[in-house]
């Protein structure tokens, strides 16, 4: 004997759905509205839309001047948030499409208010990422990442992520003190790759490639197996070509 299935109707909450058509109201006009015509836009009864203005008001997402409504900071807030994840998406899509093309997990990173911050990764079951077993914001001198970073930092910037994250041993082939980091990152060329060996996880080799984005500094780093190393090169070349690509291709923006 057959069994009727039955669909259950998603509970709706009309006052939230009401007040979302009067945000999209109030955001379609650039100077604001008043009660009476957003009333009229939306269909809502006049008292109902005084109440929801008035709250909304209350809360941030809405301002009254003179006798219009605009969108207020909160609206704004949550725009931005909007767009940050927009930038975040088009970033993650651009790293997987480099992962699957190159076949090697792919990195994203920018130094920021003082830290090292890894963005975004894409990578996959069979091209693994370097598994972060030591802080990456703590461990910059270690890996090619952080070391890509601070190259580009002025020596102030420099100096002052190196007092607070000292040089240590992460692995028997990490840079052995502050000097010697510091003579290396000296002599980077300009824009050029830096790759380093086994200095933050053993049996792996990585390479990153510095990105300049107004006076930010950032990166893109892959990572390869220590056996696999001889693709690192090719790899390294078809990043940067790629990289070319996209900032001339959309505003990458690392404001993110």
């Amino acid at each position: 004997m057959a069994t009727a299935t039955h669909s259950t109707a998603p509970t709706l909450i009309g006052s939230v759905q009401r007040a979302l058509r009067l945000l999209e109201a109030v955001g379609s006009h650039a100077d604001g509205a008043p009660a009476k015509q957003l009333a009229r836009e939306t269909g809502l009864p006049l008292p109902t839309t005084y109440h929801l203005l008035r709250t909304l008001a209350h809360e941030g997402y809405l301002r009254r001047e003179s006798g219009v409504f605009v969108l207020g900071d909160a609206a704004g807030r949550l725009m931005g948030v909007g767009a940050v994840q927009n930038r975040r998406s088009k970033i993650e899509d651009s790293l997987a499409r480099w992962r699957d093309a190159i076949g090697v997990p792919v990195y994203f990173a920018l130094y920021r208010e003082g830290e090292i911050e890894v963005v975004a990764v894409s990578d996959t079951p069979t091209a693994p990422a370097v598994d972060e077993w030591a802080d990456f914001r703590e461990t910059g001198h270690a890996h090619a990442i952080g070391q890509c970073l601070l190259s580009q930092l002025d020596d102030r910037s420099r100096q002052d992520y190196l007092d607070r994250h000292p040089v240590r041993p992460v692995t028997p082939y990490t840079v052995p003190d502050r000097r010697a980091l510091l003579e290396r990152l000296g002599s980077v060329e300009r824009m050029q790759p830096l790759v380093e060996r086994q200095e933050y996880a053993l049996g792996t080799v990585c390479a990153a490639v510095p990105i300049t984005v107004g006076s930010a500094a950032a990166t893109m780093a892959i990572s390869l197996p220590l056996h696999q190393e001889e693709r690192l090169g090719p790899a390294i070349d078809r990043l940067r070509t790629e990289i070319g690509c996209l900032v001339s291709s959309f505003a990458f923006s690392i404001s993110i």
